[in-house]
């Protein structure tokens, strides 16, 4: 299945794996989570029972995390990872978008962890929609790619923190709790690299004329969608690759790409 379903404690405590291992029994919670349609009443009723489990958790003191992770393996792991600590649980682990949207607001989410590297998933855009949709679940984003633009990008897409999948598991865990508290947390080699950026950072409008110059488009072509004239569209691109010490266009392209800002 796509995506996983979400079970308290002790509905995933009377689960038995097929197989002997050391995973605690709150790992195997999320086997299967289907959206299907169901009639006007049960929905009432199953959405009910989603707010009595969550109001249970937060009596606990259990932080309610839906994951979203399109590498089924990966995420198995992750969700196997945070069984070991006893004041997180995964609600749900989902696959598609849509499904973390539906997720997040069904299990009343403390925080949703978004992988922003996976394959075919813009988890920026994600985060956003996580945030306008549940304004009170924290996300948090995961990510390999140590730059200052991936940092400001999370920060543009409401991300409350952002940590570097190369990172221990405990500071996973440490950083989880620190969002849902109301921290920001950023990953120690993302927060130098920021510091370390040349202060001249390209302006929004910079940045959309050089993608979509790296998307191919011709300068007609820029000027025609951003409404601008030629030359202004041409003085953009001067501009730019004077402030990246550049050698053309194509090098300033390259540039912005490896800095994280494309």
């Amino acid at each position: 299945m796509d995506s996983m379903s979400y079970r308290t404690q002790s509905e995933g405590a009377q689960m038995r794996a097929p197989m002997q291992t050391s995973v605690p029994a709150r790992a195997q919670v999320a086997t299967g989570y289907a959206v299907v349609p169901q009639p006007a009443a049960a929905a009432v009723s199953a959405a009910e029972a989603n707010a009595a489990r969550a109001e249970a958790l937060r009596r606990q003191g259990v932080i309610r995390v839906v994951l979203a992770e399109s590498l089924a393996l990966y995420g198995g792991a992750l969700v196997a990872l945070l069984s070991f600590e006893r004041d997180i649980q995964v609600v749900a682990a989902v696959r598609s978008d849509g499904d973390a949207v539906a997720a997040v607001t069904r299990a009343r989410a403390d925080v949703a962890i978004v992988d922003v590297d996976a394959p075919g998933r813009d988890g920026f855009a994600l985060s956003r929609r996580l945030h306008e949709a549940a304004p009170r679940c924290k996300v948090l984003v995961l990510t390999s790619s140590v730059t200052p633009g991936t940092l400001r990008r999370a920060l543009e897409a409401h991300a409350q923190g952002l940590v570097d999948k190369d990172a221990p598991a405990s500071w996973l865990a440490e950083s989880i709790r620190r969002v849902a508290g109301g921290e920001r947390v950023v990953d120690p080699k993302l927060a130098i690299a920021a510091l370390e950026t040349d202060a001249h950072t390209l302006t929004q409008r910079e940045l959309e004329v050089l993608r979509r110059a790296a998307q191919g488009e011709s300068v007609r072509e820029i000027a025609a969608r951003l409404c601008l004239s030629d030359g202004t569209v041409r003085n953009y691109l001067s501009k730019i690759i004077g402030k990246l010490g550049a050698r053309n266009r194509i090098d300033a392209i390259r540039i912005v790409r490896d800095s994280g800002w494309l």
